[in-house]
């Protein structure tokens, strides 16, 4: 495995990392192990301190994070200002809200009286994307060590120096050793890990091959997963929704992080009534997007994240339009230095496409006319995935009916599938199970241990 960073922009090579070695890997779970006996024993307030002591730093360090961001995977530098914004909220978020998530749960029984009360696992490992360094980080760590649990963090190894940034903010921040831990490691040696009897739970956002790999090596050793993976989130739009306020958000919602998103709005649903005009009007937005360079402020489309994700995805299209699709906008390599490739648009699709079952994993929209809005959902639900979706009309008590009948996990109204600290971030169907983020994603890697007290009596 190279762990190296590539610069999309310009596809040079800044940086290569050397892999761990079986037995340097072994030391750091043995050192996380123990760090996990003294943290578990820890209060909430000590917990919560360091927490937000991560995120003071993570929001001085803003520039320089933010750069590291931009360098190794290409997202427009504005963006990455606000992921390390975000990111510093959700650790601040579990170090004020953690300790009443977690408090005892009285229980009403019978006879006698019982209360659950949340403890600690033990040593957790995430599995995570280079689509949002720091954030995917943040909710997967802030809450797991807030909760007393410590965590190894596998990070994509196309965003090496990402990974080590973080580490070293805990550390800055006062964490012990083992509390934290980045494992330069190999997909290849996952299983290996997750097999390891120190290792009480793993968590991964990712693709579907990678999460049924690690689900698969969860359960053979009966420790609990979570899996966020790919997503295909319908964007309904109702003939009754402000087509130009639509259109605006469809173009936010597609190409956020230049399409690199699991909860982009990568398939878009419009009623006949309209389609003709948000169609025209789509096109004409993302034809003005300046494409440049993503340290640049005013760059709009920036490069994906690599040259083999650009050539992936640019396979995906040519193999839909083999089968009968057509380009509605773009659809070619931008004719410059690095992993750069037009806002696309594709129309005419149909089941057995590569593009109406594939997760299209980058500035491309899937455009699809509909008759009517029992059409529109069952052209959302059609699909192996169920993370997010989004449904825009001026009818909010409408727009909640249809949103109770879409397969997935989340269901926006008049906003393409977001994430903010408070709201509970999963899916449903091929998108993978559990949640992060909210009181829910604390909850997900702790023992709900039943205490019940009785009075003392004779046996029976």
């Amino acid at each position: 495995m190279a762990v190296q960073t590539i610069n999309p922009f310009n596809n040079e090579l800044i940086k290569n990392f050397q892999e761990m070695s079986p037995e340097l890997l072994a030391v750091e779970i043995s050192i996380a192990d123990e760090t996990f006996q003294s943290w578990r024993k820890t209060s909430f307030g000590h917990r919560a301190g360091l927490l937000h002591a991560v995120a003071k730093l993570m929001r001085e360090q803003r520039d320089q994070l933010s750069g590291l961001i931009t360098l190794e995977m290409g997202k427009l530098i504005a963006q990455s200002y606000g992921e390390i914004a975000l990111s510093a909220d959700i650790i601040d978020y579990y170090a004020i809200n953690g300790e009443a998530f977690l408090s005892d749960q009285k229980l009403e029984t019978e006879f006698g009286q019982a209360y659950l009360k949340n403890t600690p696992i033990g040593v957790l490992l995430g599995v995570e994307p280079w689509s949002f360094p720091f954030y995917q980080v943040a909710r997967f760590a802030a809450p797991n060590i807030m909760a007393g649990n410590v965590v190894l963090v596998k990070h994509a190894s196309n965003v090496p120096q990402c990974a080590l940034a973080i580490e070293k903010l805990f550390l800055e921040a006062g964490a012990p050793q083992g509390l934290y831990t980045n494992l330069f490691v190999g997909g290849s040696r996952i299983a290996e890990i997750v097999a390891n009897p120190r290792i009480k739970g793993v968590a991964l956002t990712g693709s579907e091959t990678a999460g049924a790999s690690i689900a698969a090596a969860a359960g053979k050793n009966l420790k609990k997963s979570v899996l966020e993976l790919g997503g295909s989130d319908a964007f309904i739009v109702l003939e009754d929704a402000d087509i130009d306020k639509a259109v605006e958000w469809a173009a936010v919602g597609r190409m956020n992080n230049t399409g690199q998103c699991c909860v982009a709005s990568k398939r878009i649903i419009v009623l006949e009534a309209v389609a003709d005009e948000f169609l025209d009007k789509f096109k004409a937005k993302l034809t003005g997007l300046k494409v440049g360079d993503p340290m640049d402020k005013d760059t709009q489309l920036g490069p994906m994240s690599s040259e083999g994700a650009v050539i992936q995805l640019v396979e995906q299209v040519q193999r839909s339009v083999r089968a009968g699709a057509k380009i509605l906008l773009g659809g070619k390599l931008i004719d410059r230095k690095g992993a750069f490739i037009e806002a696309t648009i594709l129309g005419d699709l149909k089941p057995g496409m590569a593009a109406y079952h594939e997760e299209l994993f980058g500035p491309v929209a899937s455009f699809f006319r509909v008759k009517n809005e029992q059409e529109a959902i069952a052209l959302a639900n059609d699909s192996p995935f169920g993370l997010g979706g989004s449904i825009f009309t001026s009818d909010i008590e409408r727009g909640k009916r249809l949103a109770e009948q879409m397969d997935t996990g989340m269901v926006f109204i008049n906003h393409p599938t977001w994430t903010q600290p408070d709201l509970p971030f999963g899916g449903t169907k091929g998108s993978g199970y559990g949640r992060e983020l909210s009181s829910l994603g604390i909850q997900e890697f702790v023992n709900k241990k039943l205490i019940r007290i009785s009075e003392l009596t004779d046996p029976f």
